[in-house]
C-alpha cells in the first residue's frame, strides 16, 4: 500500500502544485492581477483524480479486487495528504522567496474588484478592513500553511469518499452499492 500512495500522492502532488506555480506566476504577471478560479479548482479536480485511479489500482493489482470503503478511503486521504502537502510547501517557498508581496497585490485586485463591481465607500471600507486582516493573518507562518491546507485538503477528501463508495467491493467480486 505504501508505494501505490506513494506513488499516486506524489503525481497528484506534481499535477496541483505545477498547476498552482503556474497560475501564480501568470496572474502576478498581470496587471489586473485577474486568475481564473474556476481553471484552478479545475486543476485540483484532475490532479485528485489520482486518488480514484490509486485506489482502484490497489484494489485490483495488489488486493485481489477487493477493498473496504475504510482501507479505500484510507489510501485515498494518504493520497490526499502527500498531494495537499506538497501544495502547501510549494506554496510556502513560493510565497517567502518569490512573492512576498503577494497579499498586498492581491489585497489591491480585491479592492478594485469590488469597486468596479459597483461598491460603495461603506461596502469598500469594511473590505479594506477585512483584507487587512487576512493580510495580518498572512505575516503568521502557521496560518499561512493552515489557510493554504484548507484551500485544497477538503477538495481531496470529498473525491476520497466519492471513490471509495464507488470501488469498494466485498470478496466475490460483487461491487457494493454506494450509502
Amino acid at each position: 500500500m505504501k508505494k501505490n500512495v506513494l506513488v499516486f500522492g506524489l503525481i497528484s502532488g506534481l499535477i496541483i502544485t505545477t498547476m498552482m506555480v503556474i497560475s501564480i506566476a501568470m496572474c502576478y504577471s498581470r496587471e489586473n492581477f485577474e486568475g481564473n478560479v474556476v481553471v484552478g479548482y479545475a486543476a485540483m479536480i484532475l490532479a485528485f483524480s489520482l486518488i480514484f485511479i490509486g485506489v482502484r489500482n490497489f484494489r485490483n493489482k495488489y488486493n485481489n479486487g477487493v477493498i473496504s470503503f475504510g482501507k479505500a478511503f484510507k489510501i485515498g486521504l494518504y493520497i490526499t495528504l502527500i498531494a495537499s502537502t506538497m501544495y502547501v510547501v510549494v506554496w510556502l517557498i513560493d510565497y517567502y522567496l518569490f512573492i512576498p508581496d503577494f497579499m498586498d497585490k492581491y489585497t489591491a485586485h480585491v479592492l478594485r474588484q469590488a469597486e468596479n463591481d459597483g461598491a460603495g465607500a461603506a461596502e469598500l471600507a469594511k473590505k479594506a478592513e477585512e483584507m487587512a486582516k487576512f493580510k495580518q493573518m498572512y505575516t503568521n507562518p502557521v496560518m499561512v500553511v493552515l489557510l493554504t491546507y484548507a484551500e485544497v485538503l477538503p477538495i481531496g477528501l470529498v473525491i476520497s469518499l466519492i471513490s471509495a463508495a464507488i470501488l469498494k467491493r466485498r470478496s466475490g467480486g460483487t461491487a457494493v452499492a454506494a450509502g
